[in-house]
């Protein structure tokens, strides 16, 4: 499994994969501003994505993810799925390391995720804090479905094995 940089040929795919998890996110794929915002981080080179089979652009999509630096040393991962018929095969991990190379150490990269309450978010906070980010105390403000929303942050010093 190759994780790689989205391309404009991947652009139907990825909106097929993020209606896959519009439950958990909110409405996207019918939201101008979230096709700008993948537009945007696919002509940035921030959107990374596993396709099926290590196909061509334009291949189904396994899983995404869109990470963008705020300027070195802060660096925030806006959006990170894996598609259902993909779950449980270390996706997101690969995702997940692949990012976190990018960084400039030290560094200190945040996500905000699900809370405790969206059992189907607990597999993307168990990441996360398998990866060593830590829940944040701060209160945000729900998302659009209305679960609840946690901040995590990462602060990154050395390279992850």
């Amino acid at each position: 499994m190759k994780v790689v940089n989205a391309t404009n040929d991947d652009l139907n795919e990825w909106l097929e994969l993020a209606s896959e998890v519009e439950y958990l996110f909110g409405p996207m794929v019918s939201d101008p501003k979230f096709i700008q915002a993948l537009e945007k981080n696919i002509n940035q080179c921030n959107a990374f994505c596993v396709r099926e089979n290590d196909g061509l652009p334009g291949s189904r999509l396994l899983g995404g993810v869109l990470f963008s630096s705020a300027g070195a040393p802060s660096y925030k991962i806006g959006w990170l799925a894996v598609s259902s018929r993909a779950r449980n095969k270390g996706i997101a991990t690969e995702l997940l390391r692949h990012i976190l190379k990018l960084v400039e150490l030290p560094a200190e990269v945040s996500v905000t995720t699900f809370g405790d309450d969206i059992p189907d978010g607990r597999p993307a906070r168990n990441l996360y804090q398998k990866f060593g980010f830590v829940s944040q105390m701060e209160s945000i403000p729900n998302g659009p479905e209305g679960g609840s929303r946690q901040n995590f942050k990462l602060h990154y010093t050395e390279v992850l094995s």
